[in-house]
């Protein structure tokens, strides 16, 4: 029977879509769902922001009824004319083990890309650097942090095969965390305080004394990371998102913020503790107790995952990383944390990776960022192949219209 691609144009559709995944991966063992009511939200032209600057487009594979697959295309407009790009994105790619539904599917990103003008597919990436991105290629045995892909090994072989090649990877250390902090690293700590007269470093117990920081570490974001591959500036609409959708679940001991004499936010570091099982057990849905599963598996958890650091330019270079790593360490161990997981670094990122690997890290995970330079759209010789193209044109550009 034909495989047939509809796009998502009702609630039905999209719970189809939301829902998929989690029949292909009934059986895959480091599988976590996502949180169900952030699906929704992130999913919603109405609700997500990120839809008034972009091209969306969400597609789901049928062969008769049953649904074989869905992909997400995204057009981000203003992060292509940011770096003078004409590029389309593709995520949420989801298939059983069957290359013809995988091969359909990014036909129609290919060709939807091409429609608009772009000149390059790459994925998987959705809006930015902030949501899941990357296809896991080495670590498939190990458990899967907040934030990443879980993916199987086949659909990197089903990409490989539609003529897809490595743009980026991303690297995910395992760092153990020791009975005592290295001296050295404490020395280079304590003389880092003496060299930056002014600083403050801040520690925090309680989540309502971290919400006066939220804009401020934002802003620092948005200062700090414009080379960074995908990455798209917080507005500040998308700053106080932000902070309601994770500040029930962020650990506060887990934050360091560190200010200047002006009291200005010039570093800072995000942990949390890895909370995975809780939302796995929660089965992805926060109410009425999933949100106990998830704090519990925050209390008992071994391991600390690292979000988000940045440094201001001006302050880089001066040690300061040394005296959030050493509180952070400390932190830690109070909570009984025996590892970190250093969440997504870029792998040409060698001064990150340097420090890592000083504090005993290996890489323990991979992911990668595949693309494909697309052929430009040319006149088809047949009325036949005119035909099925013109269909092809009117649905992707007005998928329900």
């Amino acid at each position: 029977m034909e495989i047939v691609v509809k796009p998502v144009c009702s609630r039905s559709d999209l719970r189809k879509f939301i829902h998929l995944p989690k029949l292909i991966h009934k059986d895959h063992p480091n599988w976590i769902p996502p949180l169900y009511s952030d699906e929704w939200e992130f999913f919603n032209a109405s609700k997500n922001k990120a839809y008034e600057y972009s091209d969306v487009i969400l597609l789901l594979a049928y062969r008769g009824e049953k649904v074989l697959g869905r992909v997400m295309g995204i057009i981000n407009h203003k992060y292509n004319k940011l770096h003078k790009q004409k590029h389309a994105r593709f995520n949420y790619l989801e298939t059983w083990d069957d290359r013809e539904v995988s091969a359909v599917l990014i036909q129609h990103m290919e060709d939807w890309a091409r429609i608009k003008g772009m000149e390059k597919l790459v994925g998987p990436m959705a809006f930015s650097d902030k949501d899941p991105q990357g296809y896991m290629v080495e670590g498939f045995d190990e458990p899967v942090s907040i934030a990443t892909h879980c993916n199987f090994s086949y659909v990197v072989d089903h990409l490989k095969a539609l003529g897809f090649e490595k743009d980026v990877d991303l690297v995910v250390y395992k760092i153990p965390i020791p009975e005592k902090t290295p001296e050295l690293y404490l020395k280079v700590a304590e003389r880092a305080m003496r060299n930056n007269p002014g600083i403050e470093l801040l520690e925090f117990t309680r989540r309502k004394d971290l919400k006066p920081w939220i804009r401020p570490i934002f802003t620092l974001i948005n200062e700090t990371f414009t080379e960074i591959y995908g990455f798209m500036p917080f507005t500040l609409e998308e700053m106080d998102d932000f902070a309601n959708r994770y500040l029930l679940i962020m650990d506060p001991r887990l934050i360091k913020v560190i200010l200047n004499e002006r009291r200005e936010s010039v570093a800072f570091v995000i942990g949390m503790p890895d909370i995975s099982k809780g939302i796995k057990k929660s089965k992805g849905y926060i109410l009425p107790i999933g949100i106990l599963h998830i704090l519990l598996a925050g209390r008992r958890t071994r391991q600390l995952n690292l979000l988000l650091g940045a440094i201001h330019p001006a302050y880089q270079n001066r040690g300061l990383d040394t005296i959030m790593g050493s509180a952070m360490l400390e932190s830690a161990r109070k909570q009984k944390m025996e590892y970190i997981d250093s969440h997504l670094e870029m792998e040409s990122n060698s001064k990150v990776r340097a420090e890592m690997e000083y504090m005993g890290g290996k890489v323990y995970k991979r992911y990668r960022i595949f693309g494909k330079t697309l052929s430009k759209v040319t006149e088809e010789s047949s009325s036949d192949s005119k035909l099925k193209w013109a269909k092809m044109e009117q649905m992707l550009l007005s998928p329900c219209g």
